[in-house]
């Protein structure tokens, strides 16, 4: 069951001027950055509240922010969602007819086990789902 948003993903093509803009906007620092070599991408993650803004920028052009960005204009990426039971809620959603990007979870960003939902399910919105690693 979705529990809450975990995180809002925003790509940018510039991580370190990002970074600087946010520090200003939450007058505060990122609390994590860490480098997704596998998905070549480099996150920054900020507290705002009880959810978190990453941003996402790529280490690499044929990284999936990579292709991202150069198709699209920087902005929301995804919209992450933490569930209790990732595999249940996979489950769940295929059999309600949802598309997965993944047959199983990858291990993300911020101790995370993570699956995508594709985006023309959503309504154009690329959904992650997301659990604490144990």
């Amino acid at each position: 069951m979705i529990k809450k948003i975990e995180h809002i993903g925003i790509a940018v093509n510039d991580l370190e001027a990002a970074t600087k803009t946010y520090e200003t906007l939450f007058k505060a620092s990122p609390y994590k950055m860490e480098t997704v070599e596998r998905e070549g991408v480099k996150t920054v993650f900020f507290e705002c509240g009880e959810s978190k803004i990453e941003l996402l920028g790529a280490t690499r052009d044929d990284s999936p922010i990579g292709k991202y960005l150069s198709k699209q204009r920087e902005g929301i990426h995804h919209i992450a969602f933490f569930v209790d039971d990732l595999a249940s809620e996979m489950s769940r959603l295929q059999k309600e007819g949802f598309q997965l990007l993944s047959e199983s979870p990858k291990r993300g960003a911020d101790n995370k086990s993570i699956v995508f939902l594709h985006p023309k399910g959503n309504h154009g919105v690329l959904i992650e789902l997301c659990e604490d690693q144990g």
